[in-house]
C-alpha cells in the first residue's frame, strides 16, 4: 500500500500543526460483484495509528462505510524534533507503514 503524507517540515515549539495522510487502498466492502458474479471479499483498513517520537497522537478505526484511497486531516502540536509515523493494517492483514520528520524550532 502506498501512502502519501504531509507534515510541516519545520514548526515552532508549541504551534498547532496539520497533518494529512492519503492511503491508496480499494477499501473493498464485501457487497460488490466481480464479472463473473463473485463476490469481491471484503478488504478495509482497519486501524491507522500515528505516533510522535514513538507516543500515540493519532487513532483512526474505519470500517466499511470509508471510500476507496482514504484521506484524513489531524491536528497536533509541536513539541520536539523527530519523526511522525504512521502505520495501518487491513482485512487480509496487509500492513503498511510511512514515516515524516519534523523540526520544532
Amino acid at each position: 500500500m502506498v501512502a502519501r503524507v504531509q507534515v510541516p517540515p519545520q514548526a515552532k515549539r508549541g504551534e498547532v500543526i496539520e497533518i494529512r495522510v492519503a492511503i491508496q487502498h480499494p477499501m473493498e466492502t464485501g457487497f460488490r460483484y466481480n464479472d463473473v458474479g463473485r463476490a469481491i471479499p471484503k478488504n478495509v483498513i482497519n486501524d491507522l495509528v500515528a505516533r510522535y517520537n514513538g507516543e500515540d497522537i493519532f487513532r483512526a478505526r474505519m470500517g466499511s462505510g470509508i471510500a476507496a484511497n482514504p484521506y484524513l486531516v489531524f491536528y497536533t502540536v509541536a513539541e520536539a524534533s523527530g519523526a511522525i509515523e504512521f502505520s495501518w493494517v487491513d482485512d487480509s492483514g496487509q500492513t503498511g507503514t510511512e514515516r515524516a520528520a519534523i523540526t520544532v524550532v
